[in-house]
């Protein structure tokens, strides 16, 4: 009996083998941060999933970082400190969403650890992330955006609350400060709903906005980065329709399928145009960076700017990837693209 080993047999010969073998270990190792300690968690945990199925597996090694509502990091099921869950990353892709993970937060630790990451830094991130502070910095570039007032906790809330339902124009829309996917946001028509929508707020952020209702249908516009020859390059605005019973595009609607999302939007050529120059103006101002996404409201009586989204969700039923399809692009492209964004510039430093 021969007991000689004998070498298994494959389709390609040595230097193939070889070939795959320096392959692999030329791959760009990208640590996707899902999870988070925010009310996001959900949806950072789809857009996560989405991104590490799409990254090239000739191209990238997808290593899924896991943090806790708690904020633990989590790096292959073991808890670990940042710096040991990003050992051995390259480039980090940052798909939380909400705080902690579009407020500047990750983005500080990314950047003490000197890893580089898609997205605006810190500071910016921080002033987008808060919708009192993005109002201030675009009101000196003559962005059109609803009459809004700033409203905090006070012992004479209550009393606060009737003045304001009295004295600002009803309907009225009110929002946390600081929160994304429509989390907390009331459109108040009575003073009840006005009442429990200003409540509602504050489970989400210590200061709220009151903002002017304005009649008109919903848009967003996602601006990618030096893509396609352009500096910052507009998508195809996309058109939201939300459900019947539904006057805006809340939580809900955003991810339970049954709003219509219609890209590119029924605009009008010269809408379509003001729409982008405004979402690359937002992007612009507020000096972000890889890609961003604004909302906006287009009436009869012009076109409002609400938010900016610096780190848009990448779910399925998410916005971003459906315009990118728009134009023929995807998110694998996308994605490698952001990625190459983040790692040269590092590089070139």
């Amino acid at each position: 009996m021969n007991l000689e080993a004998k070498p298994p047999k494959t389709d390609f010969n040595d230097e193939d083998a070889f070939g795959v073998l320096y392959t692999r270990a030329m791959r760009i190792v990208v640590g996707v941060l899902r999870g988070g300690p925010s009310s996001e968690y959900d949806v950072s945990l789809k857009s996560g999933a989405s991104v590490l199925s799409a990254l090239d597996p000739e191209r990238y090694e997808g290593r899924d970082i896991f943090i806790g509502k708690d904020g633990q990091w989590h790096s292959r099921g073991v808890v670990m400190p940042p710096d040991k869950a990003l050992r051995g990353v390259d480039v980090a892709f940052n798909a939380l969403h909400g705080t902690y993970g579009e407020d500047g937060s990750v983005q500080r630790i990314l950047e003490n650890l000197r890893i580089p990451y898609n997205g605006t830094g810190p500071f910016n991130s921080a002033v987008a992330f808060n919708k009192i502070l993005t109002k201030q910095a675009l009101m000196a570039h003559n962005v059109n955006m609803p009459r809004h007032i700033v409203l905090e906790k006070t012992e004479d809330l209550d009393r606060r609350i009737m003045d304001l339902f009295r004295s600002f124009p009803q309907p009225s829309v009110i929002k946390p400060a600081s929160a994304g996917s429509s989390l907390g946001v009331t459109l108040a028509r009575s003073f009840r709903e006005f009442t429990a929508g200003v409540y509602s707020a504050f489970k989400h952020s210590p200061k709220i906005l009151v903002e002017e209702y304005i009649k008109g249908r919903e848009a967003t516009v996602g601006v990618v980065d030096d893509f396609r020859g352009e500096p910052v390059y507009a998508l195809f605005p996309v058109e939201i329709v939300p459900p019947p019973g539904r006057s805006f595009f809340d939580y809900d609607a955003k991810y339970s399928g049954t709003s219509r999302e219609i890209t590119p939007g029924r605009f009008s050529r010269v809408e379509t145009a003001q729409l982008q120059r405004m979402a690359q103006l937002v992007h612009s101002a507020l000096d972000l960076r890889h890609y961003s996404r604004s909302d906006f409201i287009v009436s009869p009586r012009g076109i409002y700017f609400l938010e900016v989204n610096t780190l848009p969700g990448l779910t399925d039923e998410s916005l971003l990837p459906k315009s990118l399809k728009a134009v023929g692009s995807s998110l694998p492209h996308f994605l490698d693209h952001v990625i190459t964004l983040a790692h040269t510039s590092v590089l070139e430093r």
